[in-house]
C-alpha cells in the first residue's frame, strides 16, 4: 500500500511539473504559427489612407480601437467610430467582449509603437487584428506623436551610432 501511495505521489508530482512545460510549449507553438504568417499577410498593417477610405465609403467590416494608454487623449480627438481600450487592458475578458470576432480590428496608438504589443496575442485568439502604420501621428495633423518622431529622427541624424554590416 505504501508503495502505491509513493507511486501515486511521484506520478502526481511529475504531472504537476510537466504541465507548465507543455503549456509553455503550446503557447510558443501558437505564437510561432501566427508569426510565420506575418510577412505574407503584410505584417498586419494598414495605412491611415486605407482607414479613411473605409470610413468615407461606409465600409462596416472593421473596428478601430484606440489603444493609447491615456483616456484623455481619446477625449481630445480620435478616429471617427473608434472605441478606446488602452493597449495594456485589451486582453481583459470584459474588453475582449467589445471586439467583434467577425470584423477587422485596427489598433492605433500615438506613434505606431505600442499598438504592436497586442496584435499578436489578438491574432492567436483568432481576431483579424491589424495596426495602423504610425498610429495617430499619421491621422491627426500636427499631432504630438508626429512631433516626437521628428525629434527622434533629428536627434539620430546628429549622432554617429555604430552600425554593423
Amino acid at each position: 500500500m505504501r508503495k502505491l501511495i509513493k507511486t501515486v505521489i511521484v506520478f502526481a508530482v511529475a504531472i504537476f511539473v510537466a504541465l507548465p512545460v507543455y503549456a509553455q510549449d503550446d503557447i510558443a507553438k501558437k505564437l510561432n504559427d501566427v508569426l510565420l504568417k506575418a510577412k505574407e499577410e503584410g505584417h498586419w498593417q494598414v495605412t491611415a489612407d486605407e482607414v479613411y477610405m473605409w470610413i468615407k465609403t461606409g465600409k462596416a467590416d472593421f473596428l478601430v480601437v484606440d489603444v493609447r494608454p491615456n483616456p484623455e487623449e481619446y477625449k481630445t480627438g480620435h478616429i471617427p467610430g473608434s472605441i478606446h481600450i488602452p493597449y495594456h487592458e485589451i486582453l481583459r475578458p470584459e474588453n475582449l467582449k467589445k471586439l467583434p470576432p467577425d470584423k477587422k480590428i485596427i489598433l492605433a496608438c500615438v506613434t505606431g509603437q505600442v499598438q504592436n504589443l497586442p496584435v499578436v496575442p489578438l491574432k492567436v485568439l483568432g481576431y483579424d487584428a491589424y495596426t495602423m502604420s504610425f498610429g495617430h501621428a499619421a491621422w491627426i495633423k500636427n499631432y504630438r506623436g508626429g512631433e516626437v518622431m521628428k525629434k527622434a529622427i533629428e536627434k539620430a541624424a546628429t549622432k554617429n551610432y555604430p552600425v554593423e554590416k
